[in-house]
């Protein structure tokens, strides 16, 4: 008993850091951002179906900004290249330190979900090109069922398969982290146009700035804050989609403490901007992104759009067959070993849960098309995300009621 208080107060003594930053408190912070994600994402819906269509079209097409800077955009680009940023630099934090401390620095761990993700991203990309090639911007969409959604995806494991064994959620997490990566490199050579190479030299030399200063170990926040604000005018200026300059400066943070410190600044970062990434910037990119007509005749030309079409395939089965299918085959040749105490039916769940596109699908639906097709295309990453969503939930509540009848039977057998 003694012992126990002692580690009680040797926990609670711990520095708020240390203690925020464990894998549990990740999954309740994106359990939650799921959660706003979807509100925001009904909200959206119900503004662009309802009477006040006309005011909600009026408050996203609203144009704010300096006109001399070119950052006279309107609210939904602001969203969309603004306030992204701080999703995608949260996401490069997240990706400099898995690739450097966590499960992807580990070979033999990364390399099923690396492989899975691989997968995840090839065989939507090849089933989307078949389906929709020769079709006007068929050049550039195929990429829109690539991404996962980690928020959503997650936010649904943990709604529905509390039970499910920690390595699953590793699992998906890595392999989420990767397809985040490959999603990254997607918007970055597909998206950049219009290449000014001062701007983007500008935005090198701020970059290796960020670098430096992290090395010299300077901790202040009116030296950052405007160097990242600076850089992302610089991204955005040069032509390179403005959420890039996220990624770089997270990636370009310092992930291991020094003896000196309680937390990293990747981590005190992740701590600080989580909350504000998770229950800010994505439910209000929801907010402008998802408001797409869904009436009977949106919902018709839907699925009389071959583009709409290679989009849904491509999440539904295009994510749950790359996902799984690389897993089995990876599994089976001994290159990758399965999460412990994970079955083949749960690595099904998994990889039809990867199929929940959102927030990086509809950005590249923004991105690569316009007008009526890009409403098209975004209502088919909300179909199919939702389509994805109840497939797994329902094999995740199949899974805890078959386990749950299993431990009845077992205690029943039990000696009295």
């Amino acid at each position: 008993m003694a012992k126990s208080q002692r580690n009680r107060r040797k926990r609670s003594a711990a520095p708020e850091e240390a203690r925020t930053f464990d894998f549990g408190s990740y999954l309740r912070n994106e359990t939650v951002g799921g959660m706003l994600m979807l509100a925001a994402t009904v909200v959206a819906l119900l503004a662009a179906n309802s009477p006040a269509s006309g005011v909600y079209e009026t408050v996203r097409d609203f144009t704010l900004g300096p006109h001399a800077l070119h950052l006279d955009l309107t609210v939904g680009e602001w969203a969309k290249d603004g306030l992204l940023a701080i999703f995608f630099f949260v996401a490069g934090l997240e990706l400099k330190r898995e690739l450097t401390l966590g499960d992807l620095s580990d070979r033999k761990t990364a390399t099923l979900p690396v492989l899975a993700a691989l997968g995840g991203m090839v065989v939507p990309a090849v089933l989307a090109v078949a389906i929709s090639f020769g079709a006007p911007g068929s050049a550039q969409a195929w990429a829109i069922p690539v991404a996962t959604d980690i928020a959503f995806a997650l936010g649904v494991l943990s709604l529905t398969a509390s039970a499910m064994p920690t390595t699953a959620r590793v699992f998906l997490l890595s392999l989420a982290v990767v397809d985040d990566l490959g999603a990254i490199i997607v918007i970055a050579v597909l998206f950049t146009s219009g290449m000014n190479l001062v701007a983007l030299l500008v935005a090198v030399l701020l970059c290796v700035g960020y670098w430096y200063a992290q090395r010299k170990r300077i901790r202040t926040s009116w030296l950052y804050v405007p160097l990242a604000v600076a850089t992302w005018v610089a991204v955005h200026s040069s032509g390179v989609h403005a959420t890039i300059a996220g990624v770089a400066l997270g990636l370009l943070t310092r992930v291991r403490p020094d003896p000196y410190e309680r937390a990293s600044p990747s981590m005190r970062l992740e701590h600080r901007l989580q909350p504000w990434s998770a229950g800010l910037v994505v439910p209000v990119f929801a907010l402008f992104a998802a408001g797409v007509p869904v009436g009977a005749e949106a919902l018709g030309a839907v699925f009389h759009d071959r583009i709409a079409i290679a989009v849904m395939v491509g999440l539904v089965f295009g994510k749950m067959l790359g996902i799984f299918g690389t897993s089995f085959v990876a599994i089976k040749l001994g290159f990758g070993t399965p999460p412990k105490g994970v079955a083949w039916r749960d690595l099904f769940a998994l990889a039809m849960l990867g199929g929940v596109g959102f927030t990086v699908s509809l950005l590249i639906a923004d991105l690569s098309l316009s007008g009526a097709a890009a409403d098209q295309a975004k209502a088919a990453v909300l179909i199919a995300s939702a389509v994805a969503s109840v497939g797994a939930t329902l094999l995740l509540m199949l899974r805890r009621k078959h386990d749950r009848s299993r431990t009845e039977v077992q205690a029943q057998g039990e000696p009295g």
